[in-house]
């Protein structure tokens, strides 16, 4: 067979996507909930591939030892690559058992095929009509977190349970000088393995109070490692890099080039900010032969986890077992692979007992992956109204360090143990996977020559890895920042500049749209500015396009967004709007206020007071308009985010007539940015 799914080449046992339990047909995925909707569009897939109602499918969450391994649930690529498996995978299972009388003669059949057949080498019936793809079907995991039900990981109460805390060096790069010899505290046990310390007991209260009195009594070696939060740019541009090339073509302009318009854009380092913190569960056994260790963690690659544990650890990796158990959702690699990782090493002090670790909320806002600070240099020449050659350099720390990359496990407390394995730089998914630094760093208009070049910092102290977007949010808030810019020289205005240098005609419609959408060209109140950003996400992705209106009174206030989105065929268009809705106003909270402080040792953002996010009073209005499409699936969840920061950017100077070119935008940022126009 010929031009089969990648994820069924790669699983091709049947077993691994379908059975029956009590009449239902669980299909098996290794894409995870996180809070996006994604079991309720894999279900409607499955249903249509199957030619089931929907109320015999049920998905079940990824199983190192059950499911396929899809890989991570990362990069808006759930659908796109989970649907075509699932076409095939229904489309075998439907030549081998129907034509039916019933549905529940057809389970039946289902649930009698061979677990061990080979996908790759069975005929699949072609596609039937869509049933459930298409429609807004209610989310099967809302219910349960609406009435408090005890879904999630940190929920978990299995019996003998035992409740751990790890207590985190006090600094970056600190090292654990001392503890007091025969240290105790009530209804804890000590955990030590190094520099790693952690606390397990029967009662969560003794384990929180103990953990206090251990961060009281040890001695830690502690230096001054971080940069000057003050002046991220500088220090982004010093220091080695490993260079990024991306494109040089003839006749772009280079460093300095005397004829260019140029600008300089950044943002700080983001934490993902969870709302509730990481946690995981786990359960050391010997099996006389063997030691196994079972997980669940709400990691968004439990294979990759599960390679990366057996890998610290020297254990056969057919001896560790990960289940994906939802817990607070992320928006990329957060806290959860660190905090299972903890819970295996207080397990293994522990034998038969299973122990459910928790982060702190300090721990979570301070020892979380951070997403990389960033800056961008463009210049760009304009000639009668057109943009005639683009230069792009960009300095940027990598943006995935997840578990198993550049060869290396990736878990905080590997590096804290007596035998540490450290944690190299970060580095970049490859071009072929949307990049990273680099990602967006491509204009999607017609401009001429261009030169895109990256400078990947590999001397930082600060562990960066993947958050939603990863380079593309700053490379298009720069990109779309500046060609408004660009706009302004030429005298034209922003949406028409836009459209005369798009030759993708779904590009120009949604750009278009998004204008008719938001009233593009009407009378706004005064102090209040609209503006506009546009990009196709990774360049293949969906084509999304934002429009602001904010008021700058004596803080800026984002009113409305308006967010106008073609995304291919559209499983469930509830569940993208939600999705582009959510990453617009979160795009809203990166743009408005978020920052991660530092001092030269420590990172400073511990708490909400400190590290401050958008509150519900500040939320936007957002309105989302989804493109009729019957063109392949394209992915919502990260399409919003450049386009909304460079709106918001756009929609201010539209307000004040000054540029920002510097993430966030506080009214300290706009204060200088006029300073400095005056």
């Amino acid at each position: 067979m010929t031009d089969l799914p990648a994820h069924v080449t790669a699983n091709p046992r049947l077993g691994s996507w379908v059975a029956v339990a009590d009449g239902v047909v669980e299909v098996r995925v290794g894409k995870a909930e996180l809070g996006q909707g994604i079991a309720t569009a894999l279900a409607q897939l499955a249903a249509d591939a199957l030619g089931l109602p929907l109320d015999r499918v049920r998905t079940v969450a990824p199983h190192t030892g059950l499911g396929p391994d899809q890989g991570l649930t990362a990069g808006s690529l759930s659908v796109t690559q989970s649907a075509p498996a699932l076409a095939h995978v229904g489309g075998v299972v439907r030549t081998l058992a129907g034509p039916t009388a019933s549905v529940d003669d057809y389970v039946a059949r289902i649930a009698g095929l061979d677990p061990a057949l080979d996908l790759t080498d069975q005929p699949a019936a072609g596609p039937v009509a869509a049933a459930a793809v298409g429609a807004d079907v209610p989310r099967t995991d809302l219910p349960d977190k609406v009435l408090g039900r005890p879904r999630y990981l940190a929920d978990q109460r299995p019996p003998g349970l035992l409740h751990g805390r790890v207590l985190r060096p006090p600094s970056v790069g600190a090292t654990l000088r001392s503890v007091p010899d025969g240290w105790k505290a009530p209804g804890v046990t000590l955990v030590r393995d190094g520099s790693f310390l952690g606390l397990v007991g029967e009662r969560e209260a003794d384990v929180d109070r103990g953990l206090d009195q251990l961060a009281r009594d040890v001695d830690w070696d502690e230096h001054d490692l971080l940069p000057d939060d003050t002046d991220l740019p500088t220090w982004l541009r010093s220091g080695s890099h490993e260079d990024v090339p991306v494109l040089d073509e003839p006749g772009a302009p280079g460093p300095g080039s005397p004829d260019a318009l140029r600008a300089s854009y950044s943002r700080p380092f983001l934490l993902h900010a969870s709302i509730a913190p990481s946690a995981g569960l786990a359960v050391w056994t010997d099996h006389g032969t063997h030691t196994g260790v079972h997980v669940q963690s709400h990691s968004q690659g439990v294979h990759g986890l599960r390679d990366a544990i057996a890998t610290t650890l020297g254990l056969d990796r057919e001896h560790v077992t990960v289940e994906h158990v939802e817990n607070a959702g992320c928006y990329g690699h957060n806290a959860a692979d660190d905090a299972a990782f903890d819970a295996v090493l207080l397990a293994r002090a522990v034998p038969g007992r299973p122990v459910l670790l928790r982060w702190t909320r300090p721990d979570e806002l301070t020892w979380g992956p951070l997403s990389s600070a960033m800056t961008v240099d463009l210049q760009a020449t304009v000639a009668d109204g057109r943009i005639t050659s683009w230069s792009h350099e960009l300095w940027s720390q990598g943006h995935t360090a997840r578990p198993g990359y550049a060869g290396n496990p990736g878990l905080l407390a590997g590096a804290h143990l007596a035998d540490p394995v450290p944690l190299p730089p970060a580095t970049d998914p490859p071009a072929a996977g949307g990049g990273g630094s680099t990602r967006n760093a491509v204009p999607g208009y017609a401009v001429g020559p261009r030169r895109i070049l990256g400078h990947r910092k590999t001397d930082s102290p600060l562990r960066t890895s993947a958050m939603r977007a990863l380079g593309a949010h700053l490379n298009v808030f720069a990109i779309e920042s500046f060609v408004d810019e660009l706009a302004a020289a030429a005298g034209a205005d922003p949406v028409d500049f836009r459209v005369a240098h798009l030759d993708d005609p779904r590009a120009a419609h949604v750009v278009r749209e998004a204008a008719r959408l938001a009233g593009w060209g009407s009378a706004m109140p005064e102090d209040s500015g609209r503006g506009l950003g546009y990009a196709r996400y990774k360049d293949r992705g969906a084509y999304c396009a934002v429009v602001a209106d904010v008021e700058a009174g004596s803080e800026l206030r984002v009113r409305r967004l308006v967010v106008v989105a073609d995304l291919g065929r559209v499983v469930n268009p509830d569940g993208a709007r939600n999705q582009l809705e959510g990453g617009a106003t979160q795009a809203t909270s990166w743009t408005l206020k978020e920052r991660v402080r530092m001092d030269r040792r420590r990172l400073l953002s511990g708490d909400w007071e400190l590290y401050p996010i958008l509150r519900f009073s500040e939320a936007p209005e957002v309105v989302v308009h989804l493109v009729d499409s019957d063109q392949p699936p394209l992915g919502a969840g990260e399409a919003a985010q450049g386009p909304t920061s460079a709106a918001i950017a756009n929609a201010v100077h539209h307000a004040l007539g000054v540029r920002v070119r510097d993430l966030p935008l506080t009214a300290e940022a706009v204060v200088r940015a006029i300073e400095n126009t005056e």
